[in-house]
């Protein structure tokens, strides 16, 4: 058996679709590929499109401009590991999300609890997992909002969320201000947003 060098990683390659627990997958090597565990499952996608990662950039500004000058909280950003459920083995990784100042204790080595905010940019469909999954997945674990961007339309569903599942939903298009329970200062619109 060849001797391991020096500062050599000590962990073994990990295939899609294998079983494992949160610690092992917190233990797997740091990508900026979308990855996260689903009740045990590892999930991986491909790398993001331009036009995806726009988008994301374009609501990432928005919304931290709008955060810091509120004072509400911070925006964070994909990659991003978020465990929902250590036990459960729920890891999830959503392209932008708000967490408020009152959930702030949550920001640890990774982020252990429901953000306030979670926003998924379809392309047209998540690149991880089924939308109707993921935002049942939020309702369950606490996470009160998720803004649902659709690349190829450029509209916004935003939907509200509750111990129950989804509860109101509405729709905003491209030129229409967003409105959110959870940052109700918020009123710029995705074309305001995207306005070089």
């Amino acid at each position: 058996m060849a001797k391991r060098k020096r500062n050599e990683p000590t962990w073994e390659p990990v295939s899609v679709g294998v079983e494992m627990t949160t610690e092992q997958y917190l233990a797997t090597p740091e990508t900026v590929l979308p990855t996260e565990l689903a009740f045990g499952v590892l999930h991986v996608a491909d790398s993001p499109t331009p036009t995806h990662q726009l988008l994301v950039l374009a609501l990432g500004v928005a919304l931290n401009n709008h955060v810091k000058a509120t004072g509400a909280g911070k925006i964070w950003i994909a990659p991003l590991d978020v465990i929902l459920d250590d036990a459960a083995h729920l890891v999830v990784q959503p392209d932008l999300f708000f967490i408020s100042n009152e959930r702030a204790a949550i920001v640890k080595d990774r982020v252990r609890g429901a953000p306030d905010l979670a926003i998924e940019v379809l392309s047209p469909w998540p690149r991880v997992g089924d939308v109707h999954t993921r935002i049942n997945w939020f309702a369950r674990y606490g996470v009160r909002e998720c803004w649902l961007v659709y690349q190829p339309t450029q509209v916004i569903d935003v939907v509200q969320l509750n111990e129950d599942g989804i509860g109101d939903r509405a729709r905003f298009a491209a030129d229409e201000p967003i409105r959110s329970s959870v940052l109700p200062l918020f009123a710029e619109s995705l074309s305001s947003m995207l306005a070089p």
